[in-house]
């Protein structure tokens, strides 16, 4: 890259200022960074203290250690999903939820955008801000500040205040802070793994063992959990889109993939661990509560200024890229303004949940019906990606007029609304949870093979319907 050419990157993305730019597209000249740069900014928020919550809910489920250990290694898998989208973001030059307009036309992404777009992000707002909630209330009430009301709510105010600002400052401050913050969860989450393992029944079996179709059931009940982190990232290629246009797609993929994959892996199999050693009464009162326990007294608060770090990252990330899709569905709102608006709803939500619900089962149902719009959705559009072979061109997918590119059928692309609520319906009808079981999963005994099917059942009607066509496109 040539000095103007740097100097151009410097003064439009920058940690300094507030970043302007949303869905517009971005010229060559403000390319800037690496590839493997994506490693640390995807490492900071998979940090996260809900991992040992999904990991304890594998134990819960029946399972014993090496069976949750290698369930956990079949969902990071699907990591490379993420990895593979992220790519159209350099090809393109702007959001993914602008890139998504070539798989369901212009009327059609913005109905896709406003349901799923915003109800992934709405639910990983609200959940990791709930984590960072209750465990914050629960070391203050140690502590003696024991407001059952004011407590949550406040803890959830302010973590969501910071949130909104470093999303506010965008794509510079995220490429500058997030290797940090990445270093300092790394070190604090390691600290309290070094702690829990202390506790882990190295002899633990499980209290009666699993075959036959309880085993899969509880395997695919776990999997679902576990897979819906990785497939719920359709927003990877706002954060790769600056990136030179001559990045290569595998070195992204794979920064992209291994940034969330490996802390995805480790911690999650510490929280299957500590699961070990809890007792009934442990899990009873919440595992949020439950590490506090396990704890020396001056690393609790440690844990809870990571686990606050590690919410800012993933929902200043949600909320960054949630402020662009607000853009994508036509809403006539500049970036900063749409990622207020982005704060105010899901501090909303996290403010009731805080009253209804328990860390785990929040955690635990949302992200089982997560998978029901996130799986087809991905699936589509890795199929797309690949199909295209990383090429989409950034000024047609700006061009809104009838007979566009991207226009299709009145502004409907019917293959890809259609693949889409079949996988969402083929989802749905195998998925298994407390209160909803689908009656695929009923014949199968209460496996839940959701996400292989509704992911198979739209990414292959989409290669079906649009493999001729897309070959055409990206001939011409």
């Amino acid at each position: 890259m040539s000095t103007t050419q740097r100097q151009d990157a410097e003064v439009t993305d920058t940690a300094s200022r507030p970043e302007t730019r949303g869905i517009e597209l971005i010229s060559d000249s403000e390319r800037h960074g690496r590839a493997r740069d994506l490693f640390l900014i995807w490492a900071a928020p998979s940090v996260t203290v809900l991992n040992f919550t999904v990991g304890a809910t594998l134990i819960l489920l029946g399972l014993e250690v090496w069976q949750a250990i290698a369930v956990i290694l079949a969902a990071a898998v699907f990591w490379i999903f993420p990895g593979l989208i992220a790519a159209s973001g350099p090809a393109s030059g702007t959001s993914g939820s602008v890139v998504t307009r070539a798989m369901y036309g212009f009327v059609g992404n913005r109905l896709f955008v406003a349901v799923v777009g915003w109800f992934i992000g709405a639910v990983f707002l609200s959940l990791t801000w709930l984590a960072s909630s209750f465990m914050g209330a629960d070391l203050l009430r140690r502590v003696g500040v024991d407001d059952p009301v004011w407590v949550p709510i406040g803890v959830t105010l302010v973590v969501s205040a910071v949130t909104i600002l470093v999303a506010i400052f965008g794509h510079g401050l995220i490429l500058r802070a997030y290797p940090v913050m990445a270093g300092a969860l790394f070190v604090i989450f390691v600290l309290v793994a070094a702690f829990v393992l202390q506790t882990a029944d190295w002899n633990y079996a499980a209290p009666e063992a699993l075959s036959g179709v309880g085993l899969w059931s509880a395997v695919s009940i776990g999997f679902t959990i576990l897979a819906s982190t990785p497939l719920s990232f359709i927003n990877s290629p706002d954060i790769a889109r600056y990136l030179p246009r001559s990045t290569k797609p595998s070195h992204i993929a794979a920064a992209t993939a291994l940034g969330g994959a490996l802390p995805f892996v480790v911690f999650t199999t510490v929280g299957v661990l500590m699961a070990t050693g809890l007792s009934a009464a442990g899990f009873e009162a919440g595992i949020d509560a439950a590490l506090f326990d396990l704890l020396p007294v001056w690393l609790g608060p440690l844990l809870v200024v990571g686990v606050v770090v590690n919410t800012i990252a993933l929902n200043a990330m949600t909320a960054y890229t949630s402020s662009m899709a607000l853009q994508a569905i036509g809403l006539r709102l500049r970036r900063i303004p749409a990622t207020i608006v982005v704060g105010v709803v899901g501090t909303a939500l996290t403010i009731y949940l805080v009253f209804t619900s328990s860390l785990l089962s929040a955690a635990n149902l949302m992200l089982q019906f997560l998978v029901v719009v996130s799986g087809p959705a991905m699936a589509i559009f890795v199929v797309d990606v690949l199909l295209r072979r990383f090429r989409y061109d950034g000024e047609d997918l700006f061009d809104e007029r009838p007979g566009g590119r991207f226009w299709y059928t009145g502004g409907w692309s019917l293959a890809g609304i259609g693949a889409l609520l079949l996988g969402a319906v083929a989802t749905l009808l195998c998925l298994s949870t407390d209160v909803w079981v689908g009656p695929v999963a009923v014949a199968l005994g209460g496996i839940d093979v959701s996400v292989p099917v509704g992911m198979l059942v739209s990414g292959g009607l989409y290669a079906v319907l649009r493999r001729r066509t897309i070959t055409a496109e990206v001939s011409a």
